[in-house]
């Protein structure tokens, strides 16, 4: 079963139940998944891999949103995004640890031979192809400055 598949039944699933949060989640994510099938002038199936891509970017919408509403004392539209932000997790691969990100990190900047910041195109490119939809790109970002800036 593809991982559309597996969201389409769960989303069937949730409106069964009447899970409001799991349903509205997963109704958002299928319109998202329908619009990036529908991008451009053909429509194409999307891999479980461009999916988790979509989740992910839902997920830190989510994310985001929890944030700004915490800061306007949103405390009602904090709980609904959070719920809905688990929901969209449990779709995702295993988040990797910072430790596994930096270990990663060294591995690459050894491999490609980066000798200081400049070369931290070079790095995250190999990274961010591996990584996709497992870590937070700023998170990456952030351990390669810093893992770079030792370089120097």
């Amino acid at each position: 079963m593809s991982l559309k598949q597996r969201i389409e039944t769960d989303l069937k699933d949730a409106m069964k139940q009447g899970d409001a949060a799991r349903k509205r989640a997963l109704r958002t994510l299928m319109t998202a998944i329908s619009r990036a099938e529908r991008a451009g002038d053909t429509l194409r199936e999307l891999s479980d891999e461009d999916i988790i891509a979509i989740i992910a970017k839902e997920a830190k919408q989510r994310e985001e949103s929890i944030e700004a509403y915490e800061k306007g004392g949103r405390m009602d539209l904090v709980a609904e995004e959070k719920a809905e932000l688990e929901v969209l997790r449990a779709y995702l691969p295993r988040q990797l640890t910072r430790e596994e990100i930096e270990a990663r990190a060294r591995e690459v900047i050894a491999q490609v031979g980066a000798s200081g910041p400049r070369d931290m195109g070079k790095v995250m490119k190999v990274l961010m192809a591996e990584m996709r939809g497992r870590a937070d790109g700023r998170l990456v970002s952030q351990i390669v400055r810093e893992l770079l800036a030792e370089q120097k």
